[in-house]
């Protein structure tokens, strides 16, 4: 009777478990918890993917031994406070995936309890951080804070459409006010960035190595890049350079030279609009020099009129030609400079002369107005004595 009473309790206990998924019944039986293998290693993994939560309530209640947890492809617009609870000590947490939940808003307390998180993900969501919204502030400085042993932000496609152009000051501020010292890896791919309006967005990150900014719609680089001195990998590919700057690639070997470096720096601007003009001659000659790895530099191509279907390997063209006119360009923008300086210095000199024209004719012009009166009278006087001798009777003796 034991026996049987022992074995309908274990089996009881076994259902539980299994529509708990191995988590308990706050999860209702949508997520998975349990060891499983995660970045070629053994660890303790909650998964909640796809399951329809409109809140992250049951975050919560994981379990104590949880080491990475998976929360995707729900609806959570808004990240409350504490999302992992009050009184958790998560102890063993070090990776969060928080990716497409539509989120919109991180509040600044929302995350505790994860000191010892190395990786937060929070790919492919709608995030605003702007203090310019006119109705809400949604800037929380501080919202990573919580994160002090953080090595590895992910925020691929993170920011809501049409993000505004401040968009490197308001991350700039989150990066100071989080202080994440430790922060080695960035995504921020595919967030529709054209510029970077604060050039020291990534100065407050001294122990970067990787800076992910791969499809978007940078042009040059307009960042300080020399600040990020252990800097090992640039991520440039798929945007919309059309030829490099000789100033950013002059950056690039500045970078690579700075003393102390113990890694060699790697750039790749792989499918990058690239003009087949003489535009991109600088950078075909830079290729071949420098001691800077771009990465797949066989393989750039740039277009010729435009067009997709008519391209050329950058490292194939002839840039001879090209040399050939800058120099000639060079020497008729001299002749150009020569001829107008020798043109001021003439009006100069003309003017010079007509100064000094006036100023020796002005002696004479005072000694005209000088006589002037002095003959007039003169004449006066003359013509008077004539009258008065005219007058004068004819003495006959």
């Amino acid at each position: 009777m034991c026996w049987k009473l022992l074995v309908t309790v274990l089996v009881l206990l076994n259902i539980s478990s299994v529509w708990s998924g191995g988590c308990g019944s706050d999860f209702k039986g949508k997520c998975t918890c349990g060891y499983g293998n995660y970045d070629n290693s053994r660890r303790y993994i909650v998964n909640c993917t796809d399951t329809g939560f409109k809140d992250t309530t049951v975050l919560e209640n994981l379990p104590d031994d949880t080491e990475v947890v998976i929360f995707t492809g729900n609806h959570i617009p808004e990240l409350p406070w504490n999302v992992f609870g009050q009184m958790n000590d998560l102890k063993s947490l070090t990776i969060v995936d928080m990716s497409n939940n539509g989120i919109q808003e991180i509040r600044g307390k929302s995350y505790h309890h994860v000191s010892n998180v190395r990786r937060l993900i929070l790919n492919h969501n709608n995030l605003s951080i702007s203090r310019e919204d006119d109705d809400f502030n949604h800037h929380h400085p501080r919202v990573f804070s919580n994160f002090v042993n953080l090595m590895e932000l992910h925020l691929t496609n993170a920011f809501a459409d049409n993000t505004s152009a401040q968009l490197s000051e308001d991350l700039h501020d989150i990066f100071v006010n989080s202080n994440l010292t430790k922060l080695i890896k960035l995504h921020l791919e595919q967030n529709e960035i054209s510029t970077f309006r604060d050039k020291h967005v990534f100065c407050d990150l001294p122990a970067l190595r990787d800076l992910h900014l791969g499809d978007n719609n940078l042009k040059e680089l307009n960042f300080n890049v020399m600040c990020l001195k252990h800097l090992r990998f640039l991520d440039l590919e798929r945007n919309k350079f059309e030829m490099v700057k000789p100033r950013d690639l002059t950056t690039l070997d500045s970078l690579q030279a700075l003393p102390g470096r113990d890694v060699n720096l790697v750039v790749d601007f792989m499918y990058n609009p690239f003009r087949c003009d003489c535009s991109i001659s600088y950078f075909s000659e830079w290729l071949q020099r420098t001691k800077v790895d771009a990465r797949n530099r066989d393989y750039y191509t740039c277009r010729r009129n435009g067009k997709d279907f008519d391209t050329d390997i950058i490292l194939s063209l002839k840039v001879q030609r090209c040399r050939t006119q800058s120099q000639n360009t060079r020497t008729t923008a001299g002749h150009t400079v020569t001829l107008v300086f020798l043109l001021v210095v003439l009006c100069f000199i003309l003017v010079g002369l007509v100064a000094a024209l006036i100023y020796v004719s002005r002696d004479r012009i005072n000694l005209r107005r000088t006589l002037t009166p002095m003959l007039s009278n003169v004449s006066k006087k003359v013509q008077y004595t004539s009258i008065k001798d005219d007058d004068c009777p004819e003495v006959h003796v």
